[in-house]
Protein backbone atom coordinates (compact mmCIF):
# COMPACT_ATOMS: atom_id res chain seq x y z
CA UNK A 1 0.00 0.00 0.00
CA UNK A 2 1.04 3.74 -1.32
CA UNK A 3 0.48 6.58 0.97
CA UNK A 4 0.27 10.09 -0.67
CA UNK A 5 1.80 13.06 0.92
CA UNK A 6 2.09 16.86 -0.34
CA UNK A 7 5.11 18.46 -1.23
CA UNK A 8 5.60 21.68 1.42
CA UNK A 9 8.28 24.79 0.73
CA UNK A 10 10.81 25.61 3.29
CA UNK A 11 8.44 28.16 3.87
CA UNK A 12 5.69 25.86 4.84
CA UNK A 13 3.94 26.71 1.46
CA UNK A 14 2.08 23.74 -0.20
CA UNK A 15 1.71 24.24 -3.69
CA UNK A 16 -0.55 21.02 -4.40
CA UNK A 17 -2.70 22.11 -1.95
CA UNK A 18 -3.11 25.57 -3.13
CA UNK A 19 -3.73 24.35 -6.52
CA UNK A 20 -6.46 22.05 -5.39
CA UNK A 21 -7.96 25.19 -3.68
CA UNK A 22 -8.41 26.76 -6.74
CA UNK A 23 -10.54 23.90 -8.59
CA UNK A 24 -14.03 23.93 -8.67
CA UNK A 25 -14.96 21.05 -6.06
CA UNK A 26 -16.19 18.74 -8.27
CA UNK A 27 -12.99 18.95 -10.08
CA UNK A 28 -11.01 18.30 -6.72
CA UNK A 29 -13.20 15.19 -5.68
CA UNK A 30 -12.36 13.09 -8.87
CA UNK A 31 -8.56 14.37 -8.62
CA UNK A 32 -9.01 13.17 -5.25
CA UNK A 33 -10.42 10.18 -6.42
CA UNK A 34 -7.35 9.92 -8.62
CA UNK A 35 -4.79 10.08 -5.74
CA UNK A 36 -6.75 7.04 -3.59
CA UNK A 37 -6.35 4.51 -6.28
CA UNK A 38 -2.78 5.45 -6.21
CA UNK A 39 -2.97 4.90 -2.71
CA UNK A 40 -4.92 1.63 -2.50
CA UNK A 41 -4.61 -0.46 -5.32
CA UNK A 42 -1.64 -2.71 -5.52
CA UNK A 43 -1.33 -2.57 -9.73
CA UNK A 44 -2.42 0.95 -11.04
CA UNK A 45 -4.14 1.47 -14.59
CA UNK A 46 -1.99 3.47 -16.43
CA UNK A 47 -4.85 5.83 -16.72
CA UNK A 48 -4.35 7.18 -13.33
CA UNK A 49 -0.63 6.86 -12.88
CA UNK A 50 2.51 6.84 -15.08
CA UNK A 51 5.91 7.21 -14.91
CA UNK A 52 6.91 10.41 -17.37
CA UNK A 53 10.82 11.14 -16.98
CA UNK A 54 13.51 10.15 -14.50
CA UNK A 55 11.72 9.35 -11.25
CA UNK A 56 9.07 11.43 -11.64
CA UNK A 57 5.28 9.79 -12.21
CA UNK A 58 1.85 11.73 -12.66
CA UNK A 59 -1.46 11.02 -11.32
CA UNK A 60 -4.07 11.26 -13.81
CA UNK A 61 -7.61 12.85 -13.84
CA UNK A 62 -10.19 14.28 -15.87
CA UNK A 63 -13.50 15.36 -15.68
CA UNK A 64 -15.20 16.09 -19.03
CA UNK A 65 -12.97 17.93 -21.05
CA UNK A 66 -11.07 19.28 -18.31
CA UNK A 67 -7.87 17.09 -17.80
CA UNK A 68 -5.54 17.69 -14.61
CA UNK A 69 -2.48 16.15 -13.74
CA UNK A 70 -0.46 15.89 -10.56
CA UNK A 71 3.35 14.79 -10.26
CA UNK A 72 5.42 13.88 -7.62
CA UNK A 73 8.09 10.87 -6.34
CA UNK A 74 8.86 8.39 -4.68
CA UNK A 75 10.21 8.42 -1.60
CA UNK A 76 11.45 5.78 0.76
CA UNK A 77 9.49 2.89 -1.42
CA UNK A 78 6.16 3.67 -0.97
CA UNK A 79 5.23 6.95 -0.27
CA UNK A 80 4.66 9.12 -2.99
CA UNK A 81 5.59 12.83 -2.66
CA UNK A 82 3.39 14.95 -5.05
CA UNK A 83 4.98 18.29 -5.87
CA UNK A 84 2.82 20.33 -8.40
CA UNK A 85 -0.45 20.28 -10.56
CA UNK A 86 -1.92 21.52 -13.68
CA UNK A 87 -4.91 21.79 -15.41
CA UNK A 88 -3.02 19.98 -18.70
CA UNK A 89 -4.25 21.51 -22.31
CA UNK A 90 -1.88 19.18 -24.89
CA UNK A 91 -0.67 15.47 -25.37
CA UNK A 92 2.99 16.13 -23.69
CA UNK A 93 2.94 16.87 -20.18
CA UNK A 94 4.77 20.54 -20.62
CA UNK A 95 8.52 20.23 -19.80
CA UNK A 96 8.34 23.08 -17.29
CA UNK A 97 6.35 20.99 -15.06
CA UNK A 98 8.61 17.81 -15.34
CA UNK A 99 11.39 20.35 -14.82
CA UNK A 100 9.73 21.90 -11.66
CA UNK A 101 8.95 18.85 -9.87
CA UNK A 102 12.39 17.62 -10.16
CA UNK A 103 13.47 20.81 -8.35
CA UNK A 104 10.85 20.59 -6.09
CA UNK A 105 12.08 16.62 -5.20
CA UNK A 106 16.05 17.75 -5.09
CA UNK A 107 14.53 20.46 -1.93
CA UNK A 108 13.04 17.89 -0.55
CA UNK A 109 15.48 15.64 -0.34
CA UNK A 110 18.07 18.13 0.52
CA UNK A 111 15.62 18.87 3.59
CA UNK A 112 16.05 14.68 4.54
CA UNK A 113 19.27 14.92 4.44
CA UNK A 114 19.37 13.52 0.89
CA UNK A 115 17.21 10.13 2.27
CA UNK A 116 15.17 8.78 -0.85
Amino acid sequence: MRTVDFYRTADGRCPVREYLDSLEPKDAVIIAFSISIVEELDVIPSSYFKHLDDGIYEIRAQRGGNIFRLLGFFFRGSLVILTNGFSKKTQKTPKREISLAKDRRKDFLSRQGGRR
